[in-house]
């Protein structure tokens, strides 16, 4: 039995999860509680794994042999640290990047800090960081005050056993970037070569030489490059203020013959194509009707692209060549895990041992260990194994035209045993809002409010991602109009398919999401009975000048994305709270640096002067989301009590 297994046994011992009827209450430890595992990794020659574990306040690297399932060695940073990525650079030594998160809800922001450490523990090493390094062991360095550079890990280069492929980002507005090779153990890095522009990325060829590089100056217009080999001079292939698309680079064939690129289309999601370098021909290859790629699927040396998954009424995956061995290998494991979502995260350097990521709107992530010669596949970690799939709710895909024609789309979560005929609602617009989109998975917030009794509804708005470029820059510019008139649009689809109970509909949301919740309480206060709002922004004149501060391309995209300065008072919940007549909830963090807390204290207050009720939820220590589990467990609680006193569900058990 797998260690994970048996977590399992005593967890599922320790909560039981069911419907819960409106009236009743729920327990919140299964819902409060970190995944056991995130992500998985097989070491090259399958003797270890590396595994990422959420702690409560950061995460951690363990690595666990498998011939005896011990740990043997185990490396985290200070608080709000993550580890962003993790790779095995060769059968004893682990090269992981670390990156900054200021709470639950905020995207990790790499810092450009690599560590590496052996899999017996020793030879712990800070390789890179802009704090600068020194010989102590652990992964902080000394604070300076002139800082260093960040560096990124490119490229693990098969076949050299000291040396990675890293990029070099000083510590600048706008900056340029050079690319080095790092000896991951000694820090020695040797220059390999300059970019020609500005934020770079790159993508490297089988052999670790870096072949394109795509980014953009202060005008945020993408630029992408190439060339033939190293010491070549760059060579512009595409730029999006001549295009009017962007084009990424996804890698190159198995012979190094052609290179795969994802193209931005003027109007539908973006394709796949294959380029010629050497007769600047291209072929389409993949494109859905409806949605972007989601994942690329590569080949065992996880580095030649092989096809994408895509993600609709669920997730599908599509290859270039139906018949080559590893699409075969696909097409059979999707049979054998019954329409659940499969993706190949490692493999051994032989190809027989495979780790495969399973998982669907009702699963939260398995992770099983395929052995290719016998076609066994072994479950042997579970994200959070006291949730069973056959147990939980399923999220249906819809799709429905906006009052302007515009086709949106989202995901309906109803109580696993829900009755006939209209019920209570939530509306749950996601955060972001650009390029970020609600995804057919499993998601925390759907689970827990279908279980206390509620429809849940998540609409992918104009300004949202996964559906091409065009439905992500409708939303420009639409704070508070466009992107509003969706989600007042969504709800009233529901009520009109007998999903909703037009008198018993709440909208909720955290970080655009709390914003969107309270524009929607401004809009239309006699569509929702209630708003809540989570480490919301409700300043959008506040949030522009933060956005301009510091950078010109910050500049450009407040302008871009918020509009003109003058225009955020008409569009900001702080300037009309007066217009707002339903009961208010806000939860906001002090440590928040996303959207401060003087957003919510704010937005108290003009609720308060407009006499309108408001509820509030307020933790100095916290960030942009809650991690500790006492906090969050108060926090769901009161969401729970808030929204039972006004929809009628279920509250939170003691």
């Amino acid at each position: 039995m797998s260690v994970s297994r048996a977590w399992g046994m005593l967890l599922c011992g320790m909560f039981s999860i069911g419907a819960v009827q409106a009236g009743q209450t729920l327990d919140l430890a299964p819902y409060v509680r970190q995944d056991m595992y995130e992500w998985v990794k097989i070491s090259p020659d399958g003797q270890y794994f590396a595994v990422t574990a959420p702690l409560e306040d950061r995460t951690a690297l363990l690595i666990l042999r498998r011939s005896d399932q011990a740990f043997t060695a185990k490396v985290s940073g200070p608080a709000n640290s993550v580890v962003d990525d993790f790779w095995w650079a060769n059968n004893e030594r682990v090269v992981m990047s670390m990156a900054r998160r200021q709470g639950s809800r905020d995207e990790p922001s790499s810092i450009g800090e690599l560590y590496a450490v052996n899999v017996d523990g020793k030879q712990s090493m800070l390789l890179a960081s802009p704090y600068g390094t020194n010989e102590r062991a652990g992964i902080v360095s000394e604070y300076k005050n002139t800082l260093d550079q960040s560096v990124y890990m490119l490229d693990t280069l098969d076949g050299d056993e000291r040396n990675v492929l890293v990029s070099a980002v000083p510590i600048a507005n706008d900056p340029h970037i050079r690319i080095e090779k790092l000896d991951i153990y000694n820090r020695n890095r040797i220059r390999v070569a300059d970019v020609p522009v500005r934020r770079a990325s790159f993508k490297s060829d089988r052999e670790g030489e870096v072949r394109f590089a795509v980014g953009a100056d202060a005008d945020n217009l993408s630029k992408l490059y190439y060339r033939e080999a190293r010491g070549q001079s760059w060579r512009l292939l595409n730029d999006e203020k001549v295009s009017k698309q962007r084009r990424y680079p996804l890698g190159f064939s198995a012979d190094g013959r052609l290179a795969y690129l994802q193209v931005e289309r003027d109007r539908g999601p973006d394709v796949i194509v294959s380029w010629d370098p050497a007769t600047d021909q291209q072929a389409e290859l993949l494109h859905d009707e409806v949605v972007d790629p989601l994942h690329i699927l590569y080949d065992m040396d996880g580095k030649t692209p092989i096809g994408a998954s895509y993600m609709r009424e669920k997730v599908v995956n599509r290859f270039f060549d139906e018949g080559a061995r590893t699409a075969r290998l696909y097409r059979s494991l999707e049979k054998a895990f019954n329409g659940d979502a499969v993706r190949m995260t490692s493999a051994t350097r032989d190809g027989r041992q495979v780790l495969l990521y399973v998982w669907s709107d009702r699963n939260n992530g398995d992770y099983f260990l395929f052995d290719t010669q016998t076609r066994e596949a072994d479950r042997i970690f579970s994200r959070r194994e006291w949730f069973v799939p056959d147990q939980r709710p399923a999220s249906r895909y819809f799709s429905f035209r906006a009052r302007d024609g515009m086709m949106l789309h989202g995901y309906l979560t109803e109580p696993k045993a829900v009755a006939s005929g209209p019920g209570p609602m939530v509306l749950l617009p996601h955060g972001g809002p650009f390029g970020v989109f609600d995804a057919w998975g499993f998601d925390l917030d759907a689970q827990l409010l279908a279980d206390a009794g509620y429809r849940v509804l998540r609409v992918n708005y104009r300004g949202s991602g996964n559906y091409g470029a065009a439905y992500r820059d409708a939303g420009a510019q639409e704070w508070g109009g466009k992107m509003q008139a969706d989600l007042v649009d969504a709800t009233h689809w529901a009520v009109e398919q007998g999903i909703a109970d037009r008198e018993r509909i709440c909208i909720y949301g955290a970080s655009y999401g709390g914003y969107a919740a309270l524009m929607g309480a401004v809009r239309d206060p006699q569509l929702y009975r209630c708003a809540v709002g989570y480490v919301g922004v409700y300043d959008l004149e506040l949030m522009h000048r933060d956005a301009s501060e510091g950078s010109r391309s910050g500049r450009t995209w407040a302008a871009d994305w918020l509009g003109a300065r003058s225009t955020l008072g008409a569009r900001s919940p702080t300037r009309l709270a007066e217009q707002i007549k339903v009961p208010v909830f806000l939860a906001a963090g002090g440590k928040d640096e996303r959207a401060p807390i003087e957003h919510s204290r704010n937005m108290e207050r003009a609720l308060k002067r407009a006499g309108v009720p408001v509820e509030t939820l307020y933790y100095p220590n916290e960030g942009h989301g809650f991690y500790t589990q006492e906090h969050r467990r108060e926090y769901y609680a009161r969401l729970l009590g808030f929204l039972s006193r006004h929809l009628g569900g279920a509250t939170a058990s003691q």
